[in-house]
């Protein structure tokens, strides 16, 4: 069983890893348990895109990274602790801190960021 005490630190990093880019993104939730950035509005789809998010669930903590789903490239070379923590195509699951994973995270957090600025998706 999960220590859910540890979520609350958890999550706190990994939004920390999401902030690091509000500036250029929309904040849509910052709450205790939610953390959710939109990029900018698509013509294509006719709404807002996703970038990214950070929420506290039952047995975990998870945070979802949708450049990695649109750009499955930016998971080229990713280590396979990192891989292991995968649920789906653009989210890591976590029940406790793991610095590590955390920095390797935020570093691939910045390329994504850097693919949507390069294909100009960003709201700022």
């Amino acid at each position: 069983m999960p220590n859910q005490d540890s979520f609350a630190v958890v999550f706190r990093k990994l939004r920390s890893i999401l902030q690091q880019h509000a500036a250029h993104l929309s904040v849509k939730v910052d709450a205790a348990t939610s953390y959710y950035l939109d990029a900018a509005f698509s013509e294509k789809f006719n709404r807002d895109i996703f970038f990214g998010s950070v929420q506290i669930k039952k047995n975990y903590v998870s945070f979802y990274l949708m450049p990695v789903y649109m750009f499955p490239e930016l998971l080229q070379g990713i280590s396979q602790n990192l891989k292991k923590r995968m649920q789906g195509k653009s989210c890591f699951n976590f029940a406790e801190a793991d610095e590590k994973l955390f920095k390797e995270l935020a570093l691939l957090t910045k390329k994504g960021f850097a693919k949507f600025k390069q294909e100009k998706l960003l709201v700022k």
